[in-house]
C-alpha cells in the first residue's frame, strides 16, 4: 500500500443531512437501545503492528450488545486476524458527522460500516480508501449492489447486505374482493384491483409519503418503475409517477394519512388488517408473521409490467484511510472475513438482509422460501447515489419529496410540482 492514500487531506467536513429517517427505515428496524462494546477511534501506533494490536470498528448497529451474533461475528474476525477488536455501534443519524469528525482529527477507525448513500459523501470528502488500494474482492458482487459504493469510477466498500421495497399484500381481503393476485403485474392491473377492494368495503394501499428522505425512498420504486431518470424530475415519466399516487388519494384508493405516514406509521395502518397493500420493506417480515392475517409478497410493478427498480437499502464495509498505512493489510484481512462465505450469510440473517452475491442469496432461500420475492426485488434494485450521481442525489431527493408532498396535498398539479422541483435541482447542484 502506497503512503498516498494516509497522506489524503480530508475535505468539505461538514455537517451532512442525508435524512436519518430514510436512511434508518431502509435497514433493520431493530432499536432496542445502544450499545457501545467498545470506544472508537485508534489507538496508538505502538500498538499497530499487522497481526497484533487493537482495531476498532464503527457500525450503525447500536441495539446490538456485546452478546449478540453481530459482534461475537466481529470478536472472531479479529481473533481470526490476531488482533483484538474494538466496536462501537453509533445511531445512523450521528455516524456520518462522527466519520467526518474523526477523519479531520485524524482518529479514524480501522473499519467503517455506513448507510450506502453516505459512501459517496465520505468518499469523496477524502475519509475512504478504495477497493483497489485495500486488494478487497468484489468481484462476486452483484454490480447493481456494487453501485451504490462507486464514486468517480472507484469502489469504496463492499456491501454488507441489501434490502429493499415490495408490496406485501392481506390475502383475505383481496380474497373478498375478488382481486387475482397473479394478474396485478403493472400499474393498470394495480389499479382494477384497488378499486375492487374499495368496492369491497375496504381499504386500498398504504405507503409513507412524508416530506423526508424516507418519502423518496418510498417514491423511487414507482419514479424509477416508470422509465424517469432523477437527473430529469419534470419529464413525463416521472409525472406519471406523480400523477399515479395523487390519483390513488383523489379516488381513496390510498388514505390522506400517507403524506405524513413514516413507513412504520403505513405498516401499523396495514397490520390493522382492512389494507389490501403496504409498500414497505424486508425488514418487516417478522411483524409480518405476528400480523393475525394471511399475507402474501410481490414486487413492486413497473409502469408497462416486470419489476420496479426499488433503492437499495443497508450498509457497505469501508476502510477509512490511516496515516499508518500498515494497519490497511489486517483491515483487508477484517473486512474479508466480515462479508465472505458463511459469515456472510450470518451477517445478513442477523441484520435481516438480503446477501450481496448470488451464492448466498441461494442459500438464503435454501433456508427461507419467503425471501425469493426479495431476492428479485433485490436483483432489480438500483442505489440511490448510482448513475454516478454521487452527493448530487440529496440535492435532487429533497425536491422531489417536496413535490409529492405538493401534489398529493393538491397545492400543485403533478406537473407543476415536478417542473418545481427540476428547477430547485438544478440550482442546487449548479
Amino acid at each position: 500500500m502506497s503512503s498516498a492514500a494516509g497522506s489524503r487531506r480530508v475535505v468539505g467536513v461538514g455537517l451532512v443531512v442525508l435524512a436519518a429517517a430514510g436512511n434508518m427505515a431502509a435497514c433493520s428496524s431493530s432499536s432496542s437501545g445502544g450499545d457501545s462494546s467498545g470506544g472508537g477511534g485508534s489507538t496508538s501506533s505502538a500498538n499497530q503492528a499487522a497481526g497484533g494490536g487493537t482495531y476498532t470498528i464503527w457500525d450503525p448497529y447500536p441495539q446490538y450488545d456485546g452478546s449478540s451474533p453481530w459482534v461475537r461475528l466481529l470478536e472472531t474476525c479479529g481473533t481470526q486476524a490476531a488482533v483484538k477488536v474494538v466496536r462501537t455501534g453509533h445511531d445512523t443519524s450521528d455516524l456520518t458527522n462522527k466519520a467526518l469528525l474523526a477523519a479531520q482529527q485524524g482518529n479514524s477507525p480501522d473499519v467503517l460500516i455506513v448507510d450506502n448513500p453516505v459512501v459517496s459523501t465520505l468518499a469523496e470528502a477524502g475519509v475512504l480508501t478504495t477497493t483497489e488500494e485495500n486488494k478487497l474482492d468484489v468481484s462476486s458482487v452483484a454490480p447493481n449492489l456494487l453501485a451504490a459504493g462507486q464514486s468517480g469510477g472507484k469502489t469504496y466498500g463492499i456491501p454488507i447486505g441489501a434490502n429493499t421495497l415490495a408490496l406485501y399484500y392481506n390475502k383475505d381481503v383481496l380474497n373478498k374482493a375478488g382481486v387475482d393476485i397473479a394478474a396485478v403485474k403493472d400499474w393498470t392491473s394495480l389499479t382494477a384491483a384497488l378499486e375492487k377492494v374499495k368496492a369491497a368495503g375496504k381499504k386500498g394501499i398504504t405507503f409513507s409519503a412524508i416530506g423526508t428522505e424516507e418519502g423518496s425512498f418510498q417514491f423511487l420504486p414507482w419514479f424509477w418503475g416508470s422509465g424517469a431518470n432523477l437527473t430529469k424530475l419534470d419529464s413525463p415519466e416521472s409525472v406519471s409517477a406523480v400523477t399515479l399516487w395523487s390519483d390513488w388519494l383523489k379516488k381513496g384508493y390510498a388514505p390522506n394519512s400517507v403524506i405524513n405516514n413514516t413507513q412504520t406509521t403505513s405498516w401499523q395502518e396495514f397490520a390493522g388488517g382492512d389494507y389490501a397493500f403496504a409498500e414497505n420493506g424486508t425488514w418487516q417480515l417478522a411483524n409480518a408473521d405476528k400480523a393475525g392475517f394471511a399475507y402474501g409478497i410481490i414486487p413492486v410493478p413497473a409502469k408497462d409490467g416486470g419489476t420496479a427498480p426499488a433503492p437499495t437499502g443497508g450498509e457497505f464495509v469501508s476502510v477509512p484511510v490511516q496515516s499508518d498505512t500498515g494497519r490497511y493489510p489486517t483491515s483487508q484481512k477484517l473486512v474479508t472475513c466480515l462479508t465472505s462465505g458463511d459469515n456472510s450469510l450470518t451477517t445478513t440473517t442477523t441484520l435481516s438482509y438480503i446477501a450481496p452475491t448470488e451464492q448466498v442469496q441461494a442459500r438464503q432461500v435454501e433456508q427461507n422460501s419467503q425471501l425469493k420475492v426479495w431476492v428479485e426485488a433485490v436483483k432489480a434494485a438500483k442505489g440511490r447515489t448510482s448513475d454516478d450521481l454521487g452527493t448530487k442525489y440529496p440535492k435532487i431527493s429533497e425536491p422531489m419529496w417536496g413535490a409529492v408532498q405538493a401534489a398529493l396535498s393538491g397545492s400543485k398539479s403533478p406537473q407543476e410540482a415536478m417542473t418545481a422541483a427540476q428547477s430547485a435541482a438544478t440550482s442546487a447542484i449548479q
